[in-house]
């Protein structure tokens, strides 16, 4: 594709926008997981003060890069059936799972600890970093994400003009740099990364529930 085609298309507007839109989704799933499921209480997922968290929207982007084309090309009956989904599956896993793993690497070394330490309570996991339950609904999530969800985002991001596209992303833009600076400046820290630092202290000391 041309770079006449990228701007003609606002691309880079819309890829831009529904990384965000993503980010969101995946504060909302990680706030759901954590109130609903586990009960453990509510804790800011993400490392801004706002209700998002990024590693969403790069792994959303990701499985565009990897797989979009794989999805839009057509195949045979079983294929698209039996064969696409299966291999969506295992790609997008894959894919969320090294993303997840890099982004432990990151934070760690940037922060000092990253927000799901609490995987080391599953009974197939690997430092804590990434887990086999959730790389399963990694790769379910994939599937969701490249079946249901981005086409219906694709199908909302065609509807507004070209200004307004471009008034959106601008919009989203201001908003994610002012919560970058305050968030800098005043030296916020998610709760949820402290007290799950924590815990790996008193885990490694030898005292704690063992798996």
């Amino acid at each position: 594709m041309s770079f006449a085609e990228i701007k003609e298309k606002q691309l880079v507007q819309k890829l831009f926008i529904c990384f965000w839109m993503y980010a969101v989704l995946g504060w909302c799933y990680e706030v759901f997981l954590e109130v609903v499921v586990y009960r453990w209480g509510f804790h800011n997922r993400g490392e801004l003060f706002g209700p998002y968290c990024p590693i969403y929207g790069t792994g959303a982007l990701l499985f565009l890069l990897c797989f979009g084309w794989f999805k839009k090309k057509k195949y045979s009956l079983t294929v698209e059936i039996l064969v696409k989904p299966l291999l969506i599956f295992l790609g997008c896993m894959l894919v969320a799972t090294a993303v997840e793993l890099a982004a432990s690497y990151v934070l760690e070394f940037t922060k000092g600890s990253w927000p799901w330490q609490t995987y080391s309570r599953y009974k197939y996991n690997f430092q804590a970093r990434i887990a086999l339950s959730t790389s399963i609904r990694f790769g379910l999530g994939g599937l969701l994400f490249m079946y249901v969800v981005q086409p219906l985002f694709d199908r909302l991001l065609s509807k507004p003009s070209r200004k307004a596209i471009n008034i959106i992303a601008a919009a989203v833009l201001v908003i994610v740099v002012a919560d970058f600076i305050v968030t800098k400046a005043t030296g916020y820290t998610p709760k949820l990364a402290q007290v799950e630092n924590a815990v790996s202290v008193i885990r490694n000391s030898g005292f704690g529930i063992r798996n």
